[in-house]
């Protein structure tokens, strides 16, 4: 799909003020292209993690097309058991601002524009976070999301945000039907034939991974000094 791409892998640790745990912060997998277009953050889905097979999938490849990737967990261990928790939208969405937040002041992405990839409730997540950074955020990705957890957030959203959904999927389909309708930003629904929503179905993660690559590239191409500038 895409040429190979030489990258290194870090294992961070994202410092959160409400986290007391040792290390003080959350675990996360930053993936480095030798020459990053931009980096996409990921914000995963409830009862999910960093190492989500589905996400870390997608993540390979877009490092193969060029970028970086961080994901990380957006709850503790003990957090996730609470499912009110994995729920909370706010708080996953605050735990994605401080992952922004870290990647602007971390000397290897600070310059880099920076994406969103959002699935099933991260994505509500990604969209809040989206609406608090404005132009800050190049672009955001939803696969399989819940934009309707974000509704509050639809009329601050201003980064170009593709809605990636399964055929099959029919009450999320409607949802982010609805969700287009009432963005107001730049917006793209993609539905890939046949597929459910974990897209298990053979072809359909590849089906998002070239959607996805597409819109990121096509909008995190410029260093964001330049960006700011303009």
């Amino acid at each position: 799909m895409f040429p190979h791409a030489a990258r290194s892998t870090d294992n961070v640790t994202l410092p959160v003020e409400d986290v007391i745990i040792q290390p003080s912060g959350l675990p996360g997998i930053l993936h480095l292209p030798e020459h990053p277009h931009g980096i996409v953050i990921f914000a995963h889905g409830s009862g999910s993690s960093r190492l989500s097979p589905r996400n870390s999938q997608v993540a390979e490849g877009l490092g193969a097309a060029g970028f970086a990737t961080l994901l990380f967990d957006l709850l503790t261990h003990d957090e996730a058991i609470d499912r009110r928790k994995v729920f909370d939208i706010p708080l996953l969405a605050d735990r994605l601002v401080n992952s922004i937040k870290w990647v602007e002041a971390y000397e290897k992405t600070s310059r880099l524009p920076i994406g969103l990839f959002g699935a099933s409730t991260g994505a509500a997540a990604a969209l809040i976070a989206a609406a608090a950074f404005g132009r800050r955020i190049s672009a955001v990705v939803s696969r399989g999301g819940r934009p309707d957890l974000a509704a509050c957030a639809f009329s601050s959203v201003s980064s170009p945000t593709l809605l990636i959904v399964g055929a099959a999927d029919r009450d999320v389909l409607a949802l982010n039907e609805d969700a287009l309708a009432q963005l107001r930003c730049q917006k793209k629904l993609t539905i890939v034939p046949g597929a459910t929503h974990l897209f298990d179905e053979p072809g359909a993660l590849e089906a998002v991974i070239r959607e996805a690559s597409d819109w990121f590239t096509a909008r995190m191409t410029t260093p964001r000094r330049q960006a700011r500038a303009g």
